[in-house]
């Protein structure tokens, strides 16, 4: 972590739900602290990803004292709100009480993960304000382009957008291979979830010619295909930043410093020439607006 530090990435996402990830930044705080080391501008994001139940303020406030516990913090940079069945409406007490807490000092950022826009709408026409929705996007998933970016624009709510490298897939070590179906191919979690994203977006023949065509545009930029799949997202209208994945701890987890750091440099610029070249196969795809509704139903029945 003290690796993307010094290199200047200094925003960390992670969540209650997602085994050690907020223990794991606790410990790289506390050792930061410790240490005297300070750190301008960085940022921990964490979740709030209750189960179904009574969302009362007590519940709300013990969830999010316990994340400041293991994350070893006063309060918390920002906290993204999941709900896992829209049919349930105590999302909105919840949320109610974290807006209530932001006014109190406990959050300073108030966002949500995985809401779709009809939902969205509905959270803020009720005076909460949210400052971001973390969701899918990536030359692959498009689906926030089709409703929910003009809302964010409108109301100036950011999107954090995650798989937008398809856990991996959006890469050069991708092109002109034949199709990974097996579990040793397939052999993290997100891969699995983002070949089975592809499958439903066109197939590996269509992914494949994508690939054709990023690595086209990366030679003229003398970058990565990596790198011009998160420029891509990047500059998409509402989109605030990309969340790229790092296996902590994982040997060569920090080989891709170069291309992140390269991504959001100002001297990456894709040309309408390069964005042409893009969208001649991304406009081949089918519809997952269509096929899998809006960003985030695919997590809910």
């Amino acid at each position: 972590m003290q690796a993307y530090v010094d290199a200047g990435l200094t925003t960390f996402d992670m969540a209650d739900i997602y085994g050690p990830a907020e223990d794991i930044f606790g410990q790289f705080n506390n050792q930061r602290c410790k240490s005297g080391n300070s750190t301008p501008g960085l940022q921990s994001l964490t979740k709030y990803v209750p189960r179904p139940g009574p969302m009362d303020r007590k519940v709300v406030l013990k969830a999010l004292q316990r994340s400041m516990a293991r994350m070893h913090v006063d309060s918390l940079d920002c906290v993204q709100f999941h709900w896992w069945d829209y049919r349930d409406k105590r999302y909105l007490d919840a949320l109610g009480h974290l807006s209530d807490l932001q006014q109190e000092g406990l959050i300073r950022e108030l966002s949500l993960t995985n809401f779709d826009t009809q939902r969205l709408e509905e959270i803020t026409s009720r005076g909460i304000r949210i400052s971001s929705n973390q969701v899918q996007y990536s030359l692959i998933d498009q689906r926030p382009a089709a409703r929910m970016e003009q809302f964010c624009v409108a109301n100036n709510i950011q999107l954090l957008t995650y798989g937008t490298l398809a856990g991996g897939l959006l890469s050069e070590r991708y092109l002109g291979k034949t199709e990974p179906n097996s579990k040793a191919e397939l052999y993290t979690a997100s891969l699995s979830k983002y070949k089975k994203m592809i499958d439903s977006w066109g197939g590996w023949s269509l992914f494949q010619d994508l690939l054709v065509a990023l690595e086209t545009v990366a030679r003229t930029h003398d970058c990565s295909v990596a790198s011009v799949a998160t420029r891509y997202v990047l500059d998409r209208p509402a989109v605030g930043g990309v969340i790229v994945g790092c296996r902590l701890g994982i040997s060569g987890a920090g080989q891709h410093l170069s291309d992140t750091l390269r991504s959001c440099s100002p001297a990456l610029k894709l040309t309408e020439g390069d964005l042409a070249a893009i969208e001649t196969v991304t406009r081949r795809s089918r519809d997952l607006m269509a096929l899998l509704g809006d960003c985030g139903d695919e997590y809910r029945s």
